[in-house]
């Protein structure tokens, strides 16, 4: 299926500063780029570096005063998404050296403090629907809400407070997952159902033998879900760092299925 997206940004800078933006859509073999073009003023050329895992690409600008970008992607997503209850956790040491990281703890998400929860609640249940599990959990237990959260909101705050958005959900699924023996890493997406559309956080899972796309939100299709971005947490994949200070004047993002 073909998505199209288009992205704007508008920001004030106290003063010049290098920006490291991550909105470009990330070439790979389940979702094909027709397409895109990145605009960003900028009084330097655009600097391009790859992103992490070798996945995406992100893009230096230095800039100050008014700052602009616009993104717009033509996408071709084919990607097969089985049932997680299928799937099969693999034991730590049969792991390829890719996944290994992403079982270990993170600024935002301390997963060995999930780990007595984890067990109690679902230490019995094997494999894939483990995590089937604890998407049911997130829908009875988590409630999405707006501004309920803050950029240092960790994994911890939001298990305690039981709602945030879906930087929030994210961690808090990936943190279940480490706890489990489940590598897990943050995803930065687009997809078209998000509401309110914005850049949107999901969770990729290494289970049998690669890694699977889930959304705890509920609010996007492992078949819909464009990466941009993977890593650790919130820090690894944020869309927009300045090395200085910033104000947003306007921001949109539109993700829309192409006819």
């Amino acid at each position: 299926m073909e998505f199209e997206i288009d992205v704007m940004l508008d920001y004030q800078l106290a003063e010049p500063a290098d920006v490291l933006l991550q909105i470009e859509v990330a070439q790979m073999a389940d979702q094909r780029l027709i397409g895109d073009l990145l605009t960003a003023s900028s009084a330097q050329p655009l600097r391009p570096v790859p992103g992490g895992d070798g996945i995406g690409q992100r893009t230096w600008v230095h800039a100050e005063g008014i700052f602009h970008v616009t993104y717009s992607a033509i996408v071709d997503v084919t990607r097969h998404a089985p049932s997680l209850d299928t799937l099969e956790i693999m034991p730590a040491p049969l792991l390829p050296a890719e996944a290994l990281p992403y079982l270990l703890p993170s600024r935002f998400i301390g997963s060995e403090q999930f780990e007595p929860f984890v067990e109690s609640r679902f230490g019995e249940i094997e494999g894939g629907a483990k995590i089937v599990a604890m998407l049911d959990w997130f829908a009875a237990e988590m409630e999405y809400v707006p501004g309920a959260s803050h950029g240092e909101t960790c994994a911890t705050d939001t298990f305690v407070q039981r709602q945030g958005v879906c930087r929030d959900y994210a961690h808090l699924l990936t943190g279940f997952a480490r706890a489990a023996g489940i590598p897990a890493r943050l995803v930065s997406a687009y997809a078209p159902d998000v509401t309110p559309q914005d850049f949107h956080a999901v969770v990729e899972l290494w289970l049998s033998d690669g890694w699977h796309l889930v959304d705890p939100t509920g609010m996007a299709k492992p078949e819909e879900i464009v990466r941009s971005a993977v890593g650790r947490d919130a820090t690894d994949v944020a869309f927009m760092t300045v090395m200085g200070r910033a104000e947003m004047k306007a921001q949109s993002v539109k993700v829309s299925r192409r006819s």
